[in-house]
């Protein structure tokens, strides 16, 4: 299957400061995820972040349950850069582009937070995940954005406004379906996350109720094994 490559962005903001605050925001959740993850020694495993931004998730990771080494991939040319910047001494190498090529059999464990929502062609991303796998391998995608979100509908307005990419209409389902095809066995579960949830007046979700139950209820995480 072949997929085409997606677009370069400098950054996934089109504020350059919205980008910089984004992984303050995140790292309570990837915190929770980390903790979720059945894979507890990581010491001579190779992790791929798919979608890493900035890279703030790997380094996390890297801190909680030390790796062999890491690959993370993004569209976004800028915050890459700058996850080279912030990555110090750490085993991780970053790569800016949408495809895996060269990267064959490579990974024990891939991992992707809010991304899979913005990938045109999900059928092409599986496949080209479990080919970067090792047989065996796990791939974690965290997701929100799926259109049995309530808020879906006000959150393509939001993403369209704020940022430079272009969202896909999936259910949680549709990623199920194309998952198992390109061959894992797809398991999830609710994120749950556990955590205080702060108050933002202008964010993602004015309502507060709602980002109570985006946390908790809304966003899924997905557990794929390569089969």
């Amino acid at each position: 299957m072949v997929e085409e490559a997606q677009k370069n962005i400098g950054t996934w903001y089109i504020d350059p400061d919205a980008e910089d605050r984004m992984a303050d925001g995140h790292a309570p959740i990837w915190r929770h995820l980390i903790d979720l993850m059945l894979e507890r020694d990581l010491t001579d495993k190779s992790v791929l972040d798919f979608g890493c931004n900035q890279g703030g998730l790997l380094r996390h990771l890297y801190a909680i349950r030390p790796f062999r080494k890491a690959l993370g991939i993004d569209i976004a040319d800028t915050s890459i850069a700058k996850a080279e910047r912030l990555k110090g001494n750490l085993p991780i190498q970053h790569q800016v582009g949408s495809r895996l090529e060269g990267w064959s059999e490579e990974f024990d464990l891939a991992v992707s937070h809010e991304v899979i929502y913005l990938v045109p062609d999900i059928d092409a991303h599986s496949a080209d995940i479990r080919q970067a796998l090792k047989p065996g391998g796990v791939y974690y995608a965290v997701t929100g954005c799926h259109t049995d979100n309530p808020l879906w509908p006000k959150w393509r307005e939001l993403v369209a406004n704020r940022t430079n990419t272009v969202v896909q209409d999936r259910s949680i389902t549709d990623y199920g379906r194309a998952f198992e095809k390109a061959g894992f066995d797809v398991s999830a579960r609710k994120l749950e996350y556990d955590g205080f949830i702060p108050f933002v007046a202008d964010g993602w979700t004015p309502d507060f109720a709602d980002a109570l139950d985006y946390y908790t209820q809304t966003k899924i995480v997905f557990r794929l094994v390569k089969r």
